[in-house]
Formats: structure tokens, C-alpha cells, sequence
């Protein structure tokens, strides 16, 4: 369970995402309260959220292709100094009261600069241990995720009611510093350098082609997408629940989504035990959420739905750890960037779709009976992609298994 953690980079770099996590959740929930109460708008917020993720639906597999060229640690100093620098803009605008437009620009800058550093930063990452101790590393990866967000809008909805937003981008500006300055101290001896694309092999349409030509890459994107828009999005469901059937209020709602905090940290727990993660056990986890989630709409009252919530969310996480771990392992090194960012992509894009979809479900058919025909579909979703992929890896006799082609490898 503790793998990755035996290793000194590692334990830097988790050291810092903690820190980095934390301030981004601060930000993000200092950046809403601000939107909303300079414009008074939901539909306000919504459009910053959308700003943040429209870069990514856009360019994502254009900054997977820069990352699979050049130095990952280079783009990732560049990435970070830059939100760092944003983060202080931010600051100083709200401070001063400047329009909201010159919020948006800000967000919008910083989900650029994220789409083009988020690639970079899995390559980095998975750099820093060794292959076989990658899956461990995600695993606890989702632990610190999980931790710095409990902590951050804790520490965020302290902050903003006794010294206002402003100090949370400088926070988060703070945050970057720490990341920054543990690149700067890892020990690059230590490195487990990826393959990088050679230049025959580098743009973004020799990513696209390499995806097609694995067809286990595109059952993990096609389940990707529909478990991460019917599956994921519970701040949605959790609101209705409580606002509806449970007739719990915000104190429910703010129950509910401490209990699904709760249960992503156990998921990371019991992810991090789990020597392989392998397609079967992702597919065993999704069908398992998707049955839970189907019947947690219909548990009595306010602690039966939490029940629920708590092992949805576990799951959730051995999912979405289990899925990235594959789609690592499972493609060449130099090609590791783009399909991160097709990854991140299709959760842009499942998010953008799943959300409202998954909002009209609920009040066309009720909560309950929402989170009953999402499950079904995710099920679904899981039983075809089982299907597809004994499929996929059925190796006929006689045939050897195809071999990626090589690139030339880079250092740091």
C-alpha cells in the first residue's frame, strides 16, 4: 500500500500537490462566491466554470502533443509560474472591484494555461516512480485530491468571512511556489525518464491515429465519457435529493457532500492496497457504482441515501484511478501526453454534457427516478464495454501481440 510513498521524489511531490490541491479548492470556491456576488447570476457561475473548461474541449489534444515533444518538467515550471502570476492578477482585480469581465479573462487564461500544463504534469508525475509503483502513486494521488479539497473549502469558507476573498488567490499564488520549489529540489538522478515522440510522430494527427489503432484506448475514452457524465456528477443529483425526497435543505446537502469527501478518501485507501489495477477491476467497479447508484434514490430517508453515497464514491475513485492507470500503462511512452489530454478532453466534454442532461432528468422525472435511469445506463455502458474488450484482446493463434513503436528517449 505504501509503495510509492518509499520513494524520496515521490514523497516530495505528494508533499506538494497537497499543498497545490489545497489552494486550487480554495481558489476555485473564492472565484464563484466572487462571480456570484458581483453578478448575482448562477447562470454567471456557470459561465466562468465553462470558460475554465472550454480551452480544454478546444486544444486539449494540441498541448498532449507539446507535451509528448518537448521537456514535461520545462513546460510544467513554465505552467505553474504562470497560474502563479494569475493567481496574483486575481487578487489585485477583486481587490480593487475591477469589472467582472476581467474576472473571466483571468479564468479563461487560467484554463488555458491548465489544458496545456495538465499533460506535462502526468508525464512529470508518472516520471517520478517506477512503472510498477505507477498505479500506487495514483491511487494516493486521489487521497491527496480528495484531502486538499476537504481542506480547501474549509479553509476557503473560513477565510472569506473573516479576512474576504482576495487572500485566497494569494493562497493559491503561495501554493505554486511549493510546487516550483520541490521541482527544483528532486533528486533528477532518481528520474525514470519517458520516451519522447520523434518528430515523424509528433502532431496532433499522429495521436489521433495511434488512438484508433488501439481499440482498447477507445473503450476506456467511450466508458470514460459516459461514466464521468451520468456517473459523476453528484453535486447535481446530491442538491436535488436533498432539496426534493429528502427535504434536508442546504445542512443536508452539505451532509451529502461530506460524506462523499469521505468516502473518495477510502477509495483511495482501498485503491492504494490493490497490487494491479486491471480493466476487470475496473469494469467490477463500475458495474458495482452503477447498481448502487440505480437504488440510491430509493433507500428511506437522509442516512439510507448516504449509505449509499459513501462506497458511489469510493468506487468512483478505484474507477477513475484505474482508468488512468491503464491508459498510461497501456500506451508508448511517447505518445503518454496526447492521450492524457484526449482523457482530459472527454471528461471536459462529459462534464459539459452530463451536468445539465442529468439537471433535466431531474426535474422532468424526479431525483430518484434520475439517478435510476443513469445507473441503468452506466451499467449498460459497462456490459458493452466488458464485451468490447474481451474482444479487443482476444489474440488469435499463431499471431503475435502488436509491439508500439519506439521513440527516443528524453531526460527530464
Amino acid at each position: 500500500m505504501l509503495r510509492a510513498l518509499g520513494n524520496h521524489n515521490y514523497r516530495l511531490w505528494a508533499t506538494a500537490d497537497l499543498i497545490s490541491v489545497t489552494g486550487t479548492w480554495m481558489q476555485v470556491l473564492g472565484l464563484n462566491w466572487v462571480v456570484l456576488e458581483m453578478t448575482g447570476s448562477a447562470t454567471s457561475v456557470g459561465a466562468s466554470i465553462l470558460l475554465s473548461t472550454l480551452p480544454a474541449l478546444l486544444l486539449g489534444p494540441w498541448a498532449g502533443a507539446l507535451a509528448d515533444r518537448f521537456s514535461p518538467r520545462r513546460i510544467v515550471l513554465i505552467a505553474e509560474s504562470t497560474h502563479l502570476l494569475l493567481a496574483l492578477v486575481l487578487a489585485y482585480v477583486v481587490w480593487q472591484g475591477l469589472p467582472i469581465a476581467a474576472v473571466y479573462a483571468l479564468t479563461a487564461m487560467s484554463g488555458l494555461i491548465g489544458t496545456f500544463g495538465g499533460p506535462a504534469l502526468g508525464r512529470f508525475a508518472s516520471q517520478v516512480v517506477p512503472r510498477d509503483d505507477l498505479g500506487n502513486a495514483l491511487a494516493w494521488n486521489s487521497i491527496v485530491n480528495s484531502i486538499g479539497r476537504v481542506l480547501g473549502m474549509s479553509l476557503a469558507g473560513l477565510l472569506v468571512a473573516t479576512v474576504g476573498e482576495p487572500v485566497l488567490f494569494l493562497v493559491n499564488a503561495a501554493s505554486f511556489v511549493a510546487v516550483i520549489a520541490t521541482i527544483a529540489v528532486m533528486r533528477t538522478g532518481e528520474f525514470h525518464p519517458l520516451e519522447v515522440s520523434a518528430p515523424e510522430h509528433a502532431g496532433v494527427r499522429a495521436g489521433l491515429a495511434y488512438v484508433r489503432g488501439h481499440r482498447v484506448l477507445i473503450i476506456l475514452f467511450a466508458l470514460g465519457f459516459v461514466l464521468s457524465g451520468l456517473g459523476r456528477n453528484y453535486q447535481v443529483t446530491m442538491a436535488a435529493m436533498a432539496e426534493g425526497p429528502l427535504g434536508a435543505g442546504a445542512a443536508g446537502y452539505g451532509m451529502l457532500s461530506s460524506v462523499f469527501a469521505v468516502g473518495t478518501v477510502l477509495g483511495g485507501v482501498v485503491t492504494a492496497r490493490i497490487r494491479e489495477l486491471t480493466i476487470p477491476v475496473l469494469l467490477a467497479a463500475a458495474a458495482a457504482t452503477s447498481v448502487l447508484q440505480a437504488l440510491s434514490g430509493y433507500l428511506p430517508g437522509i442516512a439510507g441515501f448516504a449509505a449509499m453515497i459513501l462506497p458511489i464514491a469510493a468506487g468512483a475513485v478505484l474507477i477513475d484511478t484505474a482508468k488512468s492507470t491503464r491508459l498510461q500503462l497501456d500506451s508508448a511512452d511517447g505518445m503518454r501526453g496526447r492521450v492524457l489530454a484526449i482523457q482530459g478532453t472527454v471528461a471536459a466534454g462529459a462534464g459539459a454534457v452530463g451536468a445539465p442532461l442529468l439537471g433535466w432528468l431531474c426535474e422532468r422525472l424526479g431525483p430518484a427516478e434520475a439517478l435510476l435511469v443513469a445507473g441503468l445506463a452506466t451499467l449498460a455502458a459497462t456490459a458493452a464495454a466488458a464485451v468490447a474488450w474481451r474482444s479487443a484482446t482476444r489474440v488469435p493463434t499463431g499471431h503475435a501481440a502488436q509491439v508500439a513503436p519506439a521513440f527516443a528517449t528524453a531526460g527530464s
